[in-house]
Formats: structure tokens, C-alpha cells, sequence
């Protein structure tokens, strides 16, 4: 039998198809073990003449034979199916993992674009004091600041700005935006005194 379609993917309707023509073999199969079991039980290789050579008279020849050869050729297809089901099964899963891959490249694709258009960074986290206001609100070492409250890339002259800033926000959260491993992250940060020096730490 060739691939369903002649050549088109695979779909999970091809392989349910391929699974009832399976079911309906094995049907089959099973009606005609029921025909050799109504002969007095015999079953595929059980002597179909007497103790004498010649044909046994309590059975019906003609039925046993074509049941046999029945279940001989119903059982070549229902091989011969159930490798087709396993190809158009490993050919379905194949097309997933394609699928995911080529989603997952667009992801990253997107990710990518977005990098590009990350806003300027105008400072870069260096030390963070564990157990200081700065380490509790989730900064790290390396994030690159590009918004400290009020304070951005366009209106940053120097640290003072930022020391203004914090000094002006003890005590209230300060939304901080950093990039971190190429990604925007928001940290929410409120400045406030703590065992360390300064506001932060």
C-alpha cells in the first residue's frame, strides 16, 4: 500500500485509518479461529485426515482449508499493517519535532530582534551586599541599568542622579529596569536603611 496521498505528510486521521483497517483484520482473524474452533476444534496444524490417510468425514474440509489460508494471508497484511502504522507514526512525531524546532527558531528569531531594540544602558550593577535592599528586590551582579526610577539613558549626567533619586525614595518601592542575559527584567527596589552603608548596598 503506498503512503496515503502519495507523498502529502502524514495526518493523524491516515494513521487512525491505518489503526481500524488494523482493528478490522484482526477481526478477522479472530472470525475465522472461531470457524476452525467450530470444526471440532481444529485449529492450524491439526491432520485433516484419519488415522487411515484419508479426509476426515466429522469436519468440513472446504472450511477448514480457507479458513486456514485466510488467516495465513490476513495475517501477512496485518504485519505488513502494523509496519505501516509504526512508519506513519515515526514520520508524525518527526513533523512534531520539525514543527517545535522551526517554533522554537522563531522564538529565538523574535528574541533576537528585541535585543536589538533594548533601550541603552546608561550604568552596570558591579557588587551587591548580600541581605542588602538591592540583593532582597533580586538585583545581580552584571545587570545593566536602563531605568532607576525617574532616571533614564536620556537624562543620566552621573551616579549623583541615581544617589538623588534614592536618597528622595527611602522607604518607597522604586521601579528599576535592568538587561539581564540579553533580556529586559523589571525589579521592583525600595531604598531603605539596613545594617550595610547606604540606602541600597
Amino acid at each position: 500500500m503506498a503512503e496515503p496521498g502519495g507523498g502529502r505528510p502524514v495526518t493523524v486521521s491516515d494513521v487512525q485509518q491505518l489503526v481500524r483497517r488494523k482493528d478490522e483484520i484482526e477481526a478477522q482473524i479472530k472470525a475465522c479461529y472461531e470457524l476452525l474452533e467450530g470444526q471440532k476444534g481444529v485449529g492450524m496444524h491439526e491432520p485433516l485426515v484419519d488415522a487411515e490417510g484419508f479426509p476426515r468425514a466429522d469436519i468440513d474440509l472446504y472450511q477448514v482449508r480457507t479458513a486456514r489460508h485466510n488467516i495465513i494471508c490476513l495475517q501477512n497484511d496485518h504485519k505488513a499493517l502494523m509496519k505501516q502504522v509504526e512508519e506513519a507514526l515515526h514520520k508524525l512525531h518527526a513533523r512534531e519535532k520539525e514543527k517545535q524546532a522551526k517554533d522554537e527558531a522563531e522564538a529565538l528569531a523574535e528574541a533576537m530582534s528585541q535585543n536589538q531594540s533594548l533601550p541603552q544602558a546608561f550604568a552596570k550593577v558591579n557588587a551587591v551586599t548580600p541581605g542588602s535592599p538591592a540583593s532582597v528586590s533580586g538585583l545581580q551582579v552584571d545587570d545593566e541599568i536602563v531605568e532607576f526610577g525617574s532616571v533614564n539613558s536620556n537624562n543620566f549626567q552621573n551616579l549623583q542622579n541615581i544617589a538623588t533619586v534614592v536618597q528622595h525614595s527611602e522607604g518607597r518601592p522604586l521601579s528599576v529596569t535592568v538587561i539581564r542575559g540579553g533580556r529586559r527584567v523589571h525589579v521592583g527596589l525600595t531604598p531603605k536603611r539596613w545594617a550595610g552603608k547606604g540606602l541600597l548596598g
